[in-house]
């Protein structure tokens, strides 16, 4: 399975310091957040990632190369208009070779076994399957509703009808998909991931919801980048855990 990170936001609240910097590139702990996330990625075996561009994306390439660094074939998927993520996946859709795909976010700090969640996607035999949480804000970031079978009932309120017993979450921003649900994606067109997920909820496919309970951070905004340089230093999130065991 080749995973995907997504990178090619604007980080306009993060300004200034994302005026010059992508965003990708800021530190934590004196090491680029996406490089947290490779490191990750190779922990659990990834060999293959595709890293969409836009905002500063030059300073990004040459800062990652091929990859061959961190153990891994970097391959850059260039945006001259920003395409969502609906539209990022679709124009990275022939690197993938019609395998699933585990997508990240670029600016995401988290633990996870990304084996176990690969693992449960493929045994459940899911159409897509995303990383939640439980969050007493869960509405405020968009509502996922998950029955007692780990299914998702609803995605902000779309979806199926049918009133079950359900569990409040919000999106992790981590997900693993099967490239099926990219022929309905406009090619060259800006678009969102959600709107298929919601398709295929629609149509009674299985779309799973996978708890995360580890550490998890989007940072977003200065405050939250703050809290994750605090949380780095106070070991609540270790570089050192992302690395193979030598």
């Amino acid at each position: 399975m080749k995973a995907m990170i997504l990178a090619a936001g604007l980080g306009t609240r993060l300004r200034p310091l994302t005026n010059s910097i992508p965003k990708p590139l800021l530190p934590i702990a004196g090491t680029p957040l996406i490089v947290w996330n490779l490191l990750l990625l190779k922990r659990h075996g990834f060999k293959d990632v595709v890293i969409n561009l836009h905002h500063l994306g030059p300073m990004i390439e040459q800062a990652l190369g091929n990859g061959s660094r961190y153990g891994l074939r970097i391959i850059y998927s260039r945006e001259p208009v920003i395409l969502g993520t609906g539209g990022a996946l679709k124009q990275a859709e022939p690197h993938f070779c019609g395998e699933s795909v585990l997508v990240l976010n670029a600016d995401t700090l988290v633990e996870l076994d990304l084996g176990a969640l690969c693992a449960f996607h493929q045994e459940r035999n899911a159409m897509a399957t995303l990383v939640l949480r439980e969050d007493p804000e869960a509405a405020q970031w968009g509502l996922v509703e998950m029955d007692q079978d780990h299914r998702i009932v609803r995605i902000t309120g779309r979806g199926r009808p049918d009133q079950v017993p359900v569990q409040p979450r919000m999106f992790a921003g981590i997900h693993v998909l099967r490239t099926r649900l990219l022929r309905e994606v406009p090619k060259g067109v800006a678009s969102t991931i959600i709107d298929p997920y919601v398709a295929s909820i629609e149509r009674g496919e299985t779309v799973l919801g996978y708890d995360c309970t580890g550490y998890w951070s989007d940072v977003g905004t200065p405050e939250r980048y703050a809290q994750a340089e605090h949380d780095a230093s106070l070991g609540l999130i270790s570089l050192a855990a992302r690395q193979l065991p030598t």
